[in-house]
């Protein structure tokens, strides 16, 4: 995995900007810690960090492909492309040559054979950016289901691109801006696909190519989640299933560095870690895998909706029932609230996601990747499976939404009821939020004839993976990548995406169970108690002593008066916390968190609010 940036002009010769283009490329040293590289031509800078996965010593970028001494394209690649050696093989019969063993060679090889359209074979997750030599063209390219970031800036003479925000904000001529809009896209719990935080920074779109030469710039969409009728009885449904899962962890098992599982003894990191370990066998090697706990958590535990039971007896199971090489990682308060953890997770992130457990959640997650990558450099984890297979409590009990909203909006509402509550108003982030399920509801694809619990389901579907997910791999990539972990999601593969999509929701839940499909497809992989465990969140701290920290932590950055965060917040509340800072204990973690997590990323990145 890698991070990727450039730099596209046709008003300049960038041949005299290589200081600007490595400036950019350095803000993701992390992404890339094993080698880096940038390459200038008149109109084009292309720059990249490398974290070597696959050839190490082969796969250096960014690479050429050359014809008589001539260079024809130029890549810099992001990501893993699993299909790669079918289509190498393709390609020799073709007449292509290949230097190395790496997938970055296979791709830059197959836009050479099929133009912009080899974007349709690829299955992996990936984002890069090839310059056409010849025709003084990019190609800007993201994998189908938005697994590996991609953003960019239009400026007068091009554009400018990079995996993560603080590449292009590196570039002199950027607008460090986040505006209304913005801030409605952070608070509204959605990721709108193509949108942004900051202003004028769109990403690139999943599943779409952009291309831009002197002509202009055009953006086409080559792949996304269709409706067709769905002809497999449930026996062969269920083998299909496990078939795909077969074949896509049999593929994302391929590394020449260390690799494990991230494991929580739910239903799908088990799954996971039970075909990884078939998968090695023939190795001779042991899977490994990585679980997350915190002092005194099972001792101070008391179940609710989202966390009904502990992880570690259901790690432990999965651990003995497959012989798994297991690491239980435990997380204490001390280092949960160092300032120095929180300012590193925020420059990982680029700005706070405050979706699904903001705050601690990423703390704890940084935490963890950071042990892992001390033993290995690639994980597997268990991302989109209950988008998918429907292990959300909104795709069983719909009366937990709110009608005329995504189905999650009520319950992320529920965590900013006083800081934030003015700002919220003033931003119309309710009317944000039902305009951006129009758009969503819009989207999603008809099947005529489809009962109306089928059309629930397909639209529940369609809206976790297309806005609740993304962000959820967007945390994970950041966090990750951070400390140079390449994390895999095998349940994104998009493949098993688009016939899950479609099984009807009675296979779904065909014995009565939360993803009956998944379960019924593995059953014989995992220990029965394993198997009909209730859905379990992951594990947040439950130790009163952070709040304590992090509530102090918050009056103290008030006190003064000249905090960056505060324009964002309810100046009642802000009032009560400097006359009376236990005042603060009426707060949640989440405003408390967010606050904090706000004011850094204001600060660190220098940008302005346009409200």
């Amino acid at each position: 995995m890698c991070g990727i940036a450039g730099w596209v002009d046709f008003d300049r010769d960038l041949r005299t900007e290589g200081v600007v283009l490595a400036d950019m490329t350095a803000t993701m040293a992390l992404r890339g810690p094993d080698a880096g590289g940038v390459w200038l031509s008149p109109h084009a800078g292309l720059g990249h960090r490398r974290l070597a996965v696959i050839d190490i010593e082969g796969g250096r970028q960014p690479m050429i492909a050359e014809e008589d001494g001539r260079p024809l394209a130029v890549i810099s690649y992001s990501g893993e492309v699993y299909n790669f050696p079918e289509l190498r093989r393709e390609l020799e019969s073709y007449g292509h040559r290949f230097r190395s063993r790496s997938d970055t060679e296979v791709v830059l090889r197959a836009y050479l054979q099929w133009g912009e359209y080899f974007a349709e074979r690829l299955n992996g997750m990936f984002a890069f950016a090839l310059w056409d030599v010849r025709r003084e063209e990019l190609l800007l390219v993201r994998d189908r289901v938005g697994i590996k970031p991609l953003y960019y800036y239009p400026t007068p003479g091009g554009l400018l691109f990079g995996s993560e925000p603080k590449a292009i904000l590196a570039h002199p001529l950027v607008d460090r801006v986040v505006d209304a809009d913005g801030l409605r896209e952070l608070f509204a719990g959605v990721k709108t696909p193509g949108g942004g935080v900051l202003r004028g920074m769109p990403e690139l779109t999943p599943g779409h190519v952009l291309r831009i030469g002197r002509s202009g710039t055009r953006i086409r969409r080559y792949w996304s989640l269709t409706a067709h009728e769905h002809t497999d009885d449930l026996p062969t449904t269920l083998d299909t299933v496990r078939g795909l899962l077969t074949d896509i962890v049999e593929r994302q098992v391929v590394a020449d560095v260390p690799l494990c599982t991230m494991l929580s003894g739910g239903l799908d990191s088990s799954t996971l870690t039970a075909l990884a370990s078939r998968s090695m066998a023939g190795t001779g090697e042991r899977v490994r895998s990585f679980s997350v706990d915190f002092v005194g958590y099972a001792d101070n535990f008391e179940p609710d909706l989202t966390h009904p039971t502990v992880d570690s007896p259901y790690v432990q199971e999965v651990v003995d029932h497959v012989g798994a090489q297991h690491s239980h990682v435990v997380l204490g308060n001390e280092e949960m609230t160092l300032p120095e953890i929180r300012k590193a997770v925020v420059e990982a992130m680029d700005w706070p996601v405050l979706i699904a457990g903001p705050g601690s959640m990423d703390i704890s997650l940084y935490l963890l990747f950071r042990a892992i990558r001390q033993h290995s450099t690639v994980a597997l984890t268990g991302e989109s499976a209950d988008e998918l297979f429907g292990g959300y409590p909104w795709f069983h009990h719909p009366e937990y939404g709110q009608p005329g909203t995504l189905p999650w909006s009520l319950a992320h509402n529920l965590g900013f009821p006083a800081l934030f509550g003015p700002l919220r108003s003033r931003l119309d982030v309710a009317g944000y939020q039902r305009d951006q399920y129009r758009a969503a509801a819009a989207e999603v694809p008809r099947m005529p004839g489809e009962s109306p619990r089928d059309q629930v389901a397909r639209d529940t579907t369609y809206f976790f993976l297309t806005r609740f997910m993304r962000t959820l791999l967007d945390r994970k990539d950041r966090l990750s990548m951070a400390l140079g972990l390449e994390v895999r999601v095998p349940f994104c593969d998009h493949r098993l995406q688009e016939y899950v999509f479609n099984t009807p929701w009675s296979m779904r839940t065909y014995d009565g169970q939360w993803k009956s499909l998944l379960r019924g497809a593995v059953g014989d992989l995992l220990p029965a108690d394993v198997l009909n465990r209730p859905k379990t969140g992951y594990p947040v701290s439950n130790d009163p002593s952070y709040d304590r920290v992090v509530r102090d932590e918050l009056v103290k950055l008030l006190a003064t008066g000249d905090a960056a965060v505060e324009p964002l917040l309810n100046p009642a509340v802000v009032g009560d916390l400097r006359s009376d800072p236990a005042a603060a204990g009426r707060l949640t973690r989440i405003e408390v968190d967010t606050a904090l997590h706000l004011n850094e990323w204001l600060t660190t990145y220098g940008l302005r609010l346009a409200l």
